[in-house]
């Protein structure tokens, strides 16, 4: 039988509880654990530090005084222990050996002593250093610092935007200023100068033009607020160059074999200097070996030429870092004159093959660097780069050394075949004189370098910010090194010193600025610019004088449970300007606890080392400082070990026999107890052979395989105990029959008796009893788990473990309150699930996440709907989740506007149409916020867009018309197309409406029409996913025989845009009577360039009715029907036009005594608007202009983006007034049925004499002969050629009083469906209704037109 004793306590409670001794490390004593100023003790103890006494009771004020008596305790600690060793003389000792020993103890006090200085020392600059904490961080003022900033030398790539960073913290937060080439930089005067929000960092934008040659100059930044101005170091900008190569023609290299060769590659200066390399022209790497190698400087070497060197040519190329190129030099050609002109391959490898080559051998020369010695210089902390490049024949080997010492091994490296020695991370020891060797069989030749290392300015101790209470001391230190030494200059605010005001309580030392008696006016930020001839560093260190009363930073009244007899230790963080005094109280009482069985460390942590019942009660901590007191409570709670008090024992049984292992324990009966069992130190499987109870574990039907170790676990969560024994196995004679392997397989049984045990934060241990496997070993077990807050009753999966444990540690998210639940699983299928565990619930946090899928979509024009996928239970880390909404507008860079939102959505309202919008989600709960969210980018709704600008349409023939346009000036949203209306008329005669629909790519098309008589009416407008915009109308150009008629023929109907976007035709003059429309054939086409598009045929109503301005019941109203909206809106315009002015009403749910505004634009593109109240309708608009297309909207005069939907109406012309339609009078159409029959004599008349064979004798008035082209009389017709006898060419008369050409109002060929019409032998006509002619004939015939019947029927009407 063997016993572990392993326990342990939870927090500092690692050690087992024993009474500390007397002889016990004082190191482990005096190891002070304070995080404002950490002084390892013991390290003093080892170097034997020794200060002298001189005048270090002199200190003054706060901290140092304290200090000083801490010191003087120790001080006399050490002489009572000298007396108390005077006293205890040895026996054998002679009085002589003893004053000896004590003289040296005199002469050699312990460390502990000698620390008692150091405190004081470093009281004269100590300083408060701030909690991380950030309630403190926040309240606290402090003068700038510098956090980012730009390199010194800072080169930028000349195309891009120039970004100079500097980035400062502070509380107030600091202002930034620059200067440039030191003087005062005015970024106001500079357009393409800007400087990021809150930050300094300067931004140079060139995207509108500039070189970016002209900003190369030396920056500072300055960081100022009340308490002080911090700056940058001085920042040489400088832009990447790439220059050219030089042309230039390079002749062949001539040179002997066997000689030695130097390719210059000479690449041009670039900023950063380029990197060098040797390729063919055909873009092939130059081999490179001990013979033909690459210098530092990029020349190309050959130790020595061999006639396969030719067989290439060889160009140098330099590749520029910023700009990402490569430029080629020229490329060179060798030329290899050679006593054996056969370049035999075999002989490469000879033993000998300059000499059967007939190459001469010669001693090494060094090709670079040149003579035998040389000197180079390096700066400290920068490589060490040593070259030599040797020739001769056979290629000499190269060795380095070192005089009167070895190369650094751990730094020194040999590069380019041992041609190059580099030695990293120089230093002053590594100066001296370094050898270069180079040897070959014919001897061997050295050359010297000579190396000096010099230095920069590097920190010896760099000035630290100095926090100080008032009253105290304090000292700002610059030392630094270099070579030459650097000089150091002090400055304060930007300002040197020596020109700042005098301070009395600052005294300048050289490195040192010494501070005594501070008070709040010496807040200041001091720069300490040290230099030299290599560089310079400046370092900002601020003074800043606190007065802050104690404050507690842990959280209140915390219970601590520790085990008896264990250690522990009360901790109390705390914080204070001056830095307060600690003290420790036990249950109200007025002693301070410190010395004995307690000790207090100066960062106000209570230590106990060995913990008693009657340790258990409250203790206060109370830190004081002359501004006042704070305090805090933590009540400690002491617990009984565990205890196994009956052990398992080792135990030797026969296989198929009953084993039990007890494992009896005595635990606190407050905290809960665990047990469990480990078989070879790894977690049992408990199967179905084996029975775990509280104090035993029973295995029947003992095996082989159970041999082994058995440890019980007793634990709870503060402690643990442990015990093992071992069970041997003998073997059987007889082997058993196994009974299991005719067995029926099944689904394993439920595990049951689910425990929770190592309750922790963020994780669980779940043990569970595995139920019969049914003849097929469990493969797996699957861990369930539900929770009650977001989806109560709904079981997930949590984990998934092998089928041989019955026990695991699952990992938990904070602020849930779980309940677990086990499946088993075999080769058959799953178990059913266990019963559930009892539920624990883990201690929120803050969210460790954001919400994802965030979008913002618009609704409708004038918002934006933020949505996001809500986070689930195992994500809310804590108790009323919540999301911080953040938006702004993407081109403002305004400031954030945010809302709390418990749900997933969220409604910005009053957006302008379409603009981008940064959004920001960011998950809180109760405990705090989560991580800063990312920024996604989101847009308003969208609205009607604008009409396209400058629709053209073009006729460049009588065949074919094209239209082109430009995309609209407000997209108000996506293009999703173009939508094109067109109508063909001929006078007051419509055709069927067309539609075509575009991508929005297109912005033209062309069309091929069959009829050159009508004209065209086009009416585009644009879409986004809202609808249709406003539309924009023109016609095709009319002939130029035709005059513009004075009757406006009807217009298309105006796209109306409904609620849900859906597209609706509208007539403009809804009435009452109708007529058949002429359908004209059209042909569409699309220009090769265009995409396809669809083609709709609509077939609009039209009219020939005439209004009168006197009735109501006669005068056109448009209207949109809307539904009231529920946010504010304007809706149901309503317009009742006339000739010269118009009525307009609307609905809308604003408030009394809104303003509105009345907008109405005419064909003219002329714009109006007219302000009103609400109250004041109707409002008549009485400037119209008779026959004019207006398009009209009404919106808020406080927010114009609350608009109605813009509707098109149009005024009746002004000569339709009081006119009578005269088709209807009595005595018209009595007349037109008397012309009529007196033409059908006249016709009748006319076939008789055909009948009898007379013939008109038409081309002898002529004289011209008949040609082949004419008709002839092969069937019977006659050439109605005469020109008394041509058809109708002159005007005819409307009936409105204008004059119209070749056309009329009924005209024969709309009857005849666009065919030529023609008499048949019956008597009806033949040829064309009408006959273009001349206008020289046209004007000639006027007499003839006189006496036309036909003209004489006109004219009367």
């Amino acid at each position: 039988m063997r016993r572990l004793a392993a326990r342990g306590a939870a927090g500092d409670a690692e050690e087992a509880a024993a009474p500390a001794s007397e002889d016990s490390s004082d190191c482990v004593q005096c190891r002070s654990p304070s995080p404002r100023r950490l002084i390892d003790l013991c390290a003093i103890w080892d170097t034997g530090v020794s200060l002298p006494f001189a005048d270090w009771k002199g200190a003054s004020s706060g901290v140092a005084s304290r200090r000083l008596n801490e010191a003087e305790k120790l001080s006399s600690l050490w002489e009572a222990h000298l007396e108390q060793q005077e006293a205890a003389k040895p026996q054998g000792l002679g009085s002589r050996e003893w004053g000896l020993v004590l003289r040296m103890a005199r002469q050699q006090a312990p460390p502990w002593v000698n620390a008692a200085f150091l405190l004081f020392l470093l009281s004269l600059g100590g300083a408060i250093e701030i909690p991380m904490d950030p309630s403190i961080q926040n309240e606290l003022t402090q003068p700038p610092t510098i956090t980012k900033q730009s390199v010194k030398d800072h080169i930028v790539d000349p195309r891009d935007n120039i970004l100079i960073e500097c980035e400062a913290k502070g509380n107030p937060a600091p202002s930034f200023h620059w200067t440039r080439n030191s003087r005062f930089f005015n970024i106001a005067k500079d357009p393409r100068v800007s400087m990021r929000r809150r930050s300094g960092t300067l931004v140079i934008d060139f995207r509108s033009g500039g070189r970016p040659e002209e900003y190369e100059g030396e920056y500072q930044c300055f960081a100022r607020n009340k308490f002080g101005t911090a700056l940058s170091n001085r920042i040489r900008l400088q832009v990447s160059k790439s220059p050219l190569w030089p042309k230039e023609n390079l002749d062949p290299v001539v040179v002997q074999e066997g000689a030695p060769l130097t390719l210059q590659c000479n690449p041009p200066p670039g900023l950063p200097s380029p990197v060098i390399f040797w390729m063919s022209s055909s873009m092939e790497p130059i081999t490179q070996d001990k013979r033909v190698s690459q210098g530092h400087n990029g020349d190309l070497y050959f130790s020595n030429v061999m006639l396969q060197d030719m067989q290439t040519d060889y160009s140098c190329n330099a590749r520029f870092h910023f700009t990402h190129t490569i430029q080629q030099k020229n490329p060179f050609t060798l030329k290899v004159l050679t006593n054996h002109p056969y370049n035999d391959s075999s002989l490469r490898n000879h033993p000998d093959m300059y000499s059967a080559r007939g190459v001469a051998e010669r001693t090494p020369s060094f090709m670079y660097p040149q003579g035998t010695s040389s000197s180079q210089m390096v700066l400290r902390g920068m490589d060490l780069l040593l070259e030599c490049i040797a020739s001769g024949v056979p290629t000499p080997d190269i060795a380095w050394y070192k005089k009167g010492g070895d190369l650094p091994s751990d730094k020194a490296k040999f590069e380019n075949f041992n041609k190059a020695l580099r030695i990293t991370n120089v230093s002053e020891e590594d100066s001296g004189e370094y050898f270069c060797l180079a040897s070959n069989k014919m001897g061997s030749i050295r050359h010297t370098i000579s190396v000096r290392v010099k230095a920069a300015p590097y920190w010896l101790d760099e000035p630290k910010n100095l926090i100080l209470a008032p009253g105290e001391d304090g000292r700002l230190v610059c030392r630094a090194n270099g070579n030459p030494k650097p000089t150091v200059q002090w400055m304060v605010n930007g300002e040197p010193l020596q020109s700042a005001p005098p301070n009395p309580n600052r005294e300048v030392a050289g490195d040192t600025i010494i501070f005594r008696d501070t008070q709040i006016s010496s807040r200041a930020v001091y720069q300490c610019n040290t230099s030299n001839e290599h560089g310079y560093l400046l370092a900002n260190a601020f003074v800043s004088v606190l007065d802050v009363p104690p404050r507690m930073l842990s959280p209140r009244n915390q219970l601590i449970r520790v085990i008896l007899y264990n250690r522990t230790r009360l901790d109390c963080p705390f914080f204070g300007s001056p830095i307060p005094t600690l003290r420790w109280f036990k249950n109200g009482q007025g002693s301070n606890l410190d010395g004995g069985n307690y000790h207090v460390y100066e960062n106000g942590s209570l230590e106990i080392k060995m913990i008693r019942k009657e340790d258990q009660g409250i203790y206060t901590c109370v830190a004081t400082n002359i501004l006042g007191k704070a305090e805090n409570q933590v009540r400690l709670e002491v617990k009984d070990p565990t205890r196994i008090y009956r052990m398992p024992e080792d135990q030797v049984a026969k296989r198929g026999t009953t084993v039990q292992l007890e494992c009896r324990v005595k635990h606190d009966p407050s905290l809960k107890l665990t047990v469990s069992w480990l078989k070879d130190d790894e977690p049992l499987y408990i199967g179905n052979r084996m029975k775990k109870e509280d104090d035993s574990l029973t295995i029947f039907g003992v095996a082989e395989r159970d041999q082994g170790s058995y440890t019980c676990v007793a634990s709870t969560e503060l402690d643990q105990d442990l015990a093992k024994a071992h069970l041997t196995v003998l073997a059987d004679q007889a082997t058993p029959t196994n009974r299991l392997a005719a067995l029926p397989k099944g689904r394993p049984d439920r595990p049951r008796d689910l425990e929770l045990t190592d309750l922790a934060e963020r994780s669980v241990r779940l043990t569970w009893i595995p139920g019969d496997d049914n003849n097929s070993p469990i493969t797996d077990y699957v861990v369930q788990f539900e929770e009650d807050q977001f989806q109560p009753g709904v079981w997930h999966d949590h984990s998934k473990f092998p089928g041989s444990v019955n026990s695991a540690v699952l990992q938990l998210s904070p602020y849930v309150n779980y309940q677990f639940r086990v499946i088993a699983v075999n080769e058959v299928g799953s178990s059913h699930p266990s019963l559930p565990s009892e539920r624990y619930r883990t201690s929120g946090a803050p969210p460790e996440s954001n919400p994802g899928d965030v979008k913002g979509e618009g609704t409708r024009k004038n918002n934006m709907e933020i949505t996001w996928t809500p986070m689930n239970a195992t994500s809310a880390f804590g108790p009323n989740l919540r999301y911080i909404v953040k938006w702004r507008r993407r081109e403002t860079r305004d400031t954030w506007n945010n809302v709390t939102v418990w749900g997933s959505r969220y409604v910005v309202g009053q957006t302008p149409v379409y603009v981008p919008y940064e959004i920001r989600v960011q998950a809180e709960n109760d405990f705090g916020k989560g991580p800063e969210p990312d920024t996604v980018i989101g847009y308003s709704g969208e609205d009607l867009p604008s009409a396209p600008r400058r629709f053209r349409v073009r006729q460049p023939n009588l065949e074919t018309i094209n239209l082109e346009w430009d995309h609209p000036e407000h997209p108000n949203g996506i293009l999703i197309g173009y939508t094109l209306r067109y109508v063909a008329f001929n006078g007051t005669k419509v055709g069927k409406q067309m539609v075509e629909n575009f991508s929005p790519n297109q912005t033209k098309f062309s069309m091929q029409r069959a009829d050159p008589v009508s004209r065209y009416r086009f009416t585009l407008s644009a879409r986004t996913q809202v609808g249709s915009g406003e539309a924009i109308t023109e016609e095709s150009p009319a002939p130029p025989n035709e005059a513009t008629p004075t009757a406006a023929p009807p217009t298309l109907p105006p796209a109306t845009v409904g609620e849900m976007g859906a597209v609706s035709s509208t007539d403009a003059t809804a009435l009452p009577a109708t007529s058949e429309a002429t359908t004209v054939p059209i042909t569409p086409t699309v220009a090769p360039t265009t995409i396809a598009t669809t083609t709709v045929a609509t077939t609009p109503t039209t009219t020939a009715a005439t209004t009168t301005e006197s009735p109501p019941s006669t005068t056109t109203r448009t209207k949109i029907q809307e539904s009231a909206p529920d946010e504010q809106s304007i809706w149901n315009v309503t317009v009742l036009p006339n000739s010269k002015w118009a009525n307009i009403t609307w609905k809308h749910n604003f408030g009394p005594g809104t303003d509105f505004v009345v907008e109405y634009i005419d064909s003219n593109h002329t714009k109006k608007t007219i302000p009103v109240k609400a109250q004041a309708q109707p409002i008549q608009l009485t400037d119209l202009y008779p026959g004019m297309t207006y398009t009209l909207r009404v919106y808020s005069r406080d927010n114009e983006g609350i608009s109605s939907t813009i509707i098109t109406f149009m005024t009746s012309t002004a000569y339709t007034n009081n006119q009578a339609d005269i088709a209807t009078q009595g005595w018209f159409i009595g007349l037109m049925c008397a012309i009529a029959l007196l033409v059908l004599i006249l016709l009748i008349v006319c076939f008789i004499k055909r009948s009898r064979g007379g013939k008109y004798p038409v081309r002898e008035k002529k004289d011209v002969p008949l040609g082949p082209e004419d008709p002839k009389e092969e069937d019977g017709s006659f050439d109605y050629s005469d020109e008394d006898n041509k058809p109708l060419q002159g005007s005819q008369t409307s009936l409105d009083g204008t004059i119209k050409q070749q056309e009329s109002d009924d005209s024969l060929v709309d009857y005849g469906e666009g065919g030529e019409g023609q008499f048949n032998e019956d008597g009806s006509f033949i040829g064309q209704y009408t006959v273009k002619k001349d206008k020289e004939e046209t004007e000639g015939n006027e007499s003839s037109e006189a006496t036309s019947p036909v003209n004489a029927i006109y004219s009367l009407a």
